[in-house]
């Protein structure tokens, strides 16, 4: 069983103008830790996620076969087209007609796209295999 994304993708001139305000203090997940009243400037998500435009798009995750890597049912992703995959990227990948989501993993000459659950098996890359990488994720956006 493979998940399939739904993928969104935008034109390349399509630019979300959204500068926020950053903070200058960090967010302790342990202790409370005493707040400040500035700020260290804006954070343009476009300006800190995106390096490639015309090679980045966006798709939305569905399913649990990357639950272990941090990546949950609706998260959207960022994939860039331009950054090299290697052993150990999570990539958005074509197999046939389908589209999956999974992580490279090498293991001497084999090549595997491999899910983070047990419940979904390997899936082995061959010469005959109609696979094609589509990109590299590199950032995630999720909604609580």
């Amino acid at each position: 069983m493979q998940d399939t994304p739904t993928l969104t993708l935008l034109p390349p001139s399509f630019r979300l103008e959204l500068a926020l305000p950053l903070a200058s203090f960090s967010v302790s997940a342990g202790f409370p830790s005493p707040a400040d009243d500035h700020l260290e400037g804006t954070l343009d998500l476009n300006e800190h996620f995106i390096r490639h435009p015309a090679a980045t798009f966006y798709v939305k995750a569905s399913g649990d076969s990357m639950r272990g890597a941090g990546i949950l049912d609706g998260d959207l992703l960022i994939v860039d087209r331009a950054v090299p995959c290697s052993d150990g990227s999570i990539v958005v990948a074509r197999l046939g007609d389908e589209f999956t989501l999974k992580r490279i993993v090498r293991k001497g000459n084999r090549v595997f796209l491999r899910p983070e659950n047990e419940e979904f098996p390997p899936i082995e890359v061959t010469e005959d295999s109609d696979c094609e990488i589509w990109g590299r994720v590199i950032g995630s956006v999720r909604r609580y």
